[in-house]
């Protein structure tokens, strides 16, 4: 399904009876909404399940980069807002995370809860993505794939089919796209916006996250007063990966707490 966001038009899944509650899903950083096909179907039934393609990703349009988090954020609101959606709980992994936290802090009324994946307030330095941006810039998304598969996954895991398959939709990814997502991360820092949310809150880390270590993501959870926080102790960048079951187990025991989804 497309809706337009000003003059880009943004693809999204929309699953689910029309009249339930709804859970949305923001993806991580060159992937796109089948990242996660395999998590959710091991969610409970009765629930509408909304899955984003970020812009310059998946079946979105990729404007030229840079982008800004505002801009990330905005179109997320454009999807909720086109669907009629509110009290929605949004579930983002990595720059996901990011733009769950900037959604609820612009839209309150639009998010009743968060979960808080494999992300953080702020992600790495200017720096750090200015180079990442410049290499890609000269060398092609193929020479990211080996480096950014170390990060997301454990030794074990990146020889498995469903590492390849992710390896080959970042190889494959917008290079507009992606720049233009990275420079919004580079440009972002929530520490003090994300400190004055008050909704229900859950972070989910994985112990061989080369990306977004647990204690980063810990510090950025804590930031909300009564946050709940699951390590995943086998899992990397993506655990809605590779433990599928084990993260809509953890995902669905929020859903139930918060009164999101009958127990």
């Amino acid at each position: 399904m497309m809706i337009s966001n000003g003059d880009i038009a943004l693809h999204f899944a929309d699953d689910g009876p029309r009249d339930a509650p709804a859970v949305v899903f923001a993806h991580a950083l060159g992937t796109d909404l089948t990242l996660w096909d395999a998590m959710i179907a091991h969610l409970p039934e009765g629930l509408r399940l909304v899955r984003l393609d970020m812009r310059g990703h998946g079946g979105s349009d990729a404007p030229p980069a840079p982008y800004s988090m505002g801009q990330l954020v905005s179109d997320a609101e454009a999807v909720l807002d086109a669907l009629g959606l509110r009290d929605v709980v949004f579930v983002g992994i990595s720059i996901g995370g990011m733009i769950a936290q900037g959604l609820a802090v612009k839209r309150l009324d639009l998010v009743r809860g968060v979960v808080l994946s494999n992300t953080a307030a702020r992600i790495g330095t200017r720096s750090q993505w200015d180079d990442r941006i410049a290499s890609i810039r000269a060398q092609g998304l193929h020479a990211m794939v080996e480096p950014t598969l170390e990060r997301w996954f454990a030794k074990g895991f990146r020889a498995s089919p469903v590492a390849h398959t992710l390896g080959t939709t970042l190889s494959q990814t917008n290079i507009e796209g992606y720049t233009g997502c990275a420079a919004a991360i580079a440009g972002t820092d929530f520490y003090t916006p994300t400190s004055g949310l008050r909704l229900p809150c859950l972070g989910i880390a994985g112990s061989h996250d080369g990306s977004t270590p647990p204690d980063l993501v810990r510090e950025t959870v804590e930031l909300i007063p009564g946050s709940s926080f699951a390590l995943m102790r086998r899992s990397g960048h993506l655990p809605c990966v590779d433990a599928p079951e084990d993260y809509a187990r953890i995902l669905t025991e929020f859903l139930e707490s918060i009164g999101h989804v009958a127990t």
